[in-house]
């Protein structure tokens, strides 16, 4: 009779792995006010973390965009205004080699002018030393000749008028003598006076 017992309280007992009705009922409640309280204050605070999270990461999405527009305007500005300085110095450049050449032009003009100064100055020294020295040779001459044309004659030349056309007459003849050396060329400092 056991069996039959058995068979017959099985049949009236439900399904055992299907909870009471009540106990459905209970945990759909709790649930519900699970859910609720999450709906209502956990999900407002995720949902607006994510946002913030969202919105700094765009954030710095943004800014490095702008950033590296910034950069890339800066490089530009940097490559024009390098451009510009390179053009500048080629500028300056340019502009020195043209006033070296004007100031080397100008130093040149001054030392030519004051090389043909001091071979003016030289020139006329020259000439003043030589016709210094072709009277002072004219005089000895003059002496020579005197006292020789004593020694030859044989009298004194103490006129200095007499004397004076003595030595005038033997320079001419000097003079003369010169003129018809080979190459018709004077002798210089005695033909000139």
């Amino acid at each position: 009779m056991l069996p039959a017992a058995l068979v017959h309280a099985a049949e009236e007992q439900p399904n055992v792995l299907l909870p009471a009705d009540y106990d459905i009922v209970w945990s759909l409640v709790s649930i519900g006010v699970v859910a609720l309280v999450l709906l209502k204050y956990v999900l407002p605070v995720f949902t607006r973390i994510l946002d913030e999270r969202t919105e700094k990461i765009e954030g710095g999405l943004k800014a490095g965009e702008n950033a590296r527009a910034e950069a890339e305007a800066l490089r530009a500005d940097i490559d024009r205004e390098l451009t510009q300085a390179r053009v500048e110095a080629a500028r300056v450049r340019e502009q020195a080699q043209e006033d070296a050449k004007v100031i080397a032009a100008e130093v040149k003009a001054k030392g030519q002018a004051e090389a043909e100064r001091i071979i003016e100055g030289a020139t006329r020294q020259i000439e003043a030393e030589r016709q210094q020295a072709s009277a002072t040779l004219r005089n000895d001459i003059g002496s020579l000749a005197t006292t020789l044309a004593e020694r030859i004659v044989g009298e004194s030349l103490a006129d200095e008028q007499r004397r004076q056309r003595v030595i005038d007459r033997f320079l001419d003849e000097l003079d003369a003598q010169t003129d018809r050396v080979p190459g018709g060329e004077k002798v210089a400092g005695v033909t000139e006076a």
